[in-house]
């Protein structure tokens, strides 16, 4: 069934932006304190048994200097520097094998896999681990690890690590980094989408189903996946619950997207009870850069699937001539 409002309304819904006070000096004090380490990006080229990549095992220092994890492929035929798809994860998984990174070299453009810390899965394994604490109880998983302060919430450190993954991007000789698009879906789409907003000069964005936008509204309409853990604790921790939404308000998609200049290719489903449809469309209306949008009509979370990654290559295809 349909999961939220009428498709007329969602292609007009665009709702207040719940931009906390102080948001610009957060963030910008957040990468300073984080680029006060080194980015010591290190790149030790594997066998994976791809012949026509080169693939390397990379680390590079995240928020805190912690160490994260990830993979860079790029072909072996390529004759000079390349475009850069920068991908992040989905909720609950890692960075997987390299061979399950074949589509954007395929395609013809290097590619930076970063690793999600503390995130794994039996289907999708990761090696980065979280060294810092919850902070404050919690339920199971991410979603409240920290969440009375935004200085310790989980996602400062996930969506400071993704600017990272840029600048180590930005770095490699194989990359032009004036051609560096961000790339994700779900969770993966809300770092996508946060790093549009932090990160200038971003050739362009694939934001898929993303997650982490429009939250106020989220966690009143559905307690399925992730923002169920919300839900969960919000029922339970009833005298914390405007202090936990300031919190993420820090962390909302919608500031990001307003301060977003790349274009960018949104995806939504409008059977997605996992991330509605209305939060979604609420993104892409503030997304102030040039952008397109696909709405799969009967799909759910899994959105376009196969014909989403199909519009990206056009997409990408079309942004580099």
């Amino acid at each position: 069934m349909f999961t939220d409002l009428p498709l007329d309304e969602l292609h007009t819904y665009r709702p207040p932006r719940p931009e906390p006070a102080g948001f610009d000096a957060f963030w910008r004090r957040t990468l300073d304190e984080a680029r006060a380490h080194d980015l010591d990006a290190r790149f030790a080229e594997v066998d994976a048994g791809l012949t026509l990549l080169h693939t390397y095992d990379v680390t590079f220092s995240g928020f805190g200097g912690h160490r994260i994890r990830g993979w860079f492929l790029f072909p072996r035929a390529a004759g000079g520097p390349l475009p850069c798809i920068v991908q992040y994860l989905g909720y609950g998984g890692g960075r997987l094998l390299p061979h399950d990174w074949l589509l954007w070299p395929s395609a013809g453009y290097a590619t930076l896999v970063m690793d999600t810390r503390g995130q794994s899965g039996p289907n999708r394994p990761g090696d980065t681990p979280d060294p810092v604490g919850s902070g404050n109880p919690g339920v199971p998983g991410k979603m409240t690890q920290g969440l009375l302060d935004p200085d310790d919430y989980y996602y400062r450190r996930l969506f400071t690590d993704a600017v990272r993954a840029v600048e180590v991007a930005h770095g490699h000789e194989a990359v032009d980094a004036g051609r560096t698009v961000v790339a994700g879906g779900s969770q993966g789409g809300a770092a996508a989408l946060a790093v549009t907003g932090l990160v200038p000069g971003l050739a362009g964005a694939l934001i898929d189903v993303p997650f982490l936008t429009h939250i106020r509204r989220a966690v009143e309409i559905t307690d399925a996946g992730p923002y169920g853990e919300l839900t969960r604790y919000f029922a339970g921790a009833r005298g914390h619950i405007d202090t936990a939404l300031h919190t993420l308000d820090h962390f909302d998609g919608l500031n990001f997207a307003a301060r977003s200049s790349a274009p960018a290719l949104f995806g939504t489903a409008l059977r997605d009870d996992v991330v509605p449809p209305s939060t979604g469309f609420a993104a892409y209306h503030h997304y102030a850069g040039e952008k397109e949008l696909k709405v799969w009509r009967f799909n759910a979370h899994e959105g376009g699937g196969g014909e989403q990654r199909a519009a990206e290559i056009t997409f990408l295809r079309e942004l580099f001539g």
